[in-house]
């Protein structure tokens, strides 16, 4: 008899966990937060949003960007050398997320000022959190803007980026089902 009622303790417990944990999983939240000034990391925020089930929300600067790329490049450089920041329009709530992707285009060799400055101000939102860095450039620095991101996301926890030229829905996914967070 006593072995009995210890024996359905443990089933209780195995099913009652195993509801919680299917709970909590099943709640989990992604979102895919991005700024695109050309068009091209919007394009890859959207095919992993489409992915992954993620909740796209694109950062926008209170003061826009030239849509010259010359002008924008000279803007851009003048603000690294400057330490000027930009600041964004709205954040998102982090607290209804559990994943954090952050897609950046590389800005003269980094990630743009305006996400980083954002994300280190809000270093103590994303604690805990899993960020997932992701790129988009013209020719090179991809190792070194997924870093910055890193770099600007102390406190949360990081798979592994991606970077590329040419977003393409396979390749996405075929990153995504790699680093286990493909739907």
């Amino acid at each position: 008899m006593k072995i009995k009622s210890i024996f359905a303790v443990a089933i209780i417990t195995l099913i009652t966990t195993g509801g919680l944990f299917a709970q909590n999983t099943k709640n989990s939240k992604t979102l895919v937060m991005y700024f695109s000034w050309s068009g091209t990391t919007e394009k890859m925020a959207k095919m992993i949003s489409s992915s992954t089930g993620g909740e796209l929300f694109k950062i926008e600067p209170t003061e826009a960007y030239p849509t010259s790329y010359k002008d924008c490049a000279d803007i851009v450089k003048k603000e690294l050398d400057g330490g000027k920041i930009r600041t964004v329009k709205a954040a998102p709530d982090f607290s209804k997320y559990d994943t954090v992707f952050v897609g950046v285009p590389v800005w003269w060799h980094t990630a743009p000022t305006l996400m980083t400055h954002f994300l280190e101000e809000h270093a103590a939102d994303l604690k805990g959190k899993t960020v997932i860095p992701f790129c988009t450039y013209q020719a090179t620095y991809r190792a070194e803007t997924l870093q910055a991101i890193v770099d600007a996301t102390p406190t949360a926890s990081h798979k592994e980026s991606y970077g590329t030229t040419n977003p393409k829905q396979a390749d996405i996914d075929a990153w995504l089902k790699k680093i286990g967070v493909a739907k």
